[in-house]
């Protein structure tokens, strides 16, 4: 998907996502929140959304949120404003295949369903190592195709509806495998029916 699309289209589903995508996606953020919650730091969400994991966060952990979606991002501080969330280093306006923030800045990163999304994500990849110090985590929850038992029909008859629902349902697990700075650590098919996987990476030097 092109910037103008995207933008475009959590424009529409900014006000609803929580109610329709966020309930079947919620199982990866809970996941990458109670591995960040073990080892505290830092964690830098890239394309935070409406800030659906901020309720999970420990008190200790500093999250810093950064989404393309102006929309997206006034939701999510205006959860952490109604929830009285004390832990939020701040919200940006910032495209992910461009981070600004210094190399090794963060314990953690996360990527909740974004990488069939954005455009380049092998990009966006490389700057969430980047931006990852080494020992750290970079973690990714995401549909990929083939990967849900029994949901190869769904994801074929989805794709082509990409510019409507926001994501390609054909994305292959392999554009997020075999990156040079990054161990696989953990992999796991997450309720609901599998759909979602959550991937836990190691930066290494």
């Amino acid at each position: 998907m092109q910037i103008d699309a995207i933008q475009k289209t959590y424009r529409r589903w900014a006000p609803v996502y929580d109610l329709t995508f966020g309930r079947i996606t919620q199982g990866g953020r809970i996941l990458a929140a109670n591995h960040v919650n073990a080892q505290g730091g830092e964690v830098l969400e890239v394309g935070i959304g409406t800030g659906l994991a901020l309720d999970y966060y420990a008190p200790n952990v500093r999250v810093t949120g950064i989404d393309l979606s102006a929309e997206m991002l006034r939701e999510a501080a205006n959860r952490a404003h109604r929830k009285g969330l004390k832990n939020l280093a701040g919200l940006y306006q910032m495209d992910a295949r461009e981070i600004a923030f210094p190399d090794a800045a963060f314990d953690h990163v996360a990527a909740m369903h974004i990488m069939s999304v954005v455009p380049e994500p092998e990009r966006v990849l490389d700057e969430m190592a980047r931006v990852c110090r080494p020992g750290g985590s970079v973690m990714i929850a995401n549909h990929f195709a083939g990967r849900a038992e029994g949901w190869s029909w769904a994801e074929r008859l989805a794709a082509p509806l990409a510019d409507l629902l926001g994501w390609h349902s054909d994305f292959a697990i392999e554009r997020v495998l075999g990156h040079p700075k990054l161990r696989l650590e953990e992999q796991v098919q997450v309720p609901p029916f599998g759909l979602m996987t959550f991937l836990r990476f190691r930066r290494v030097e």
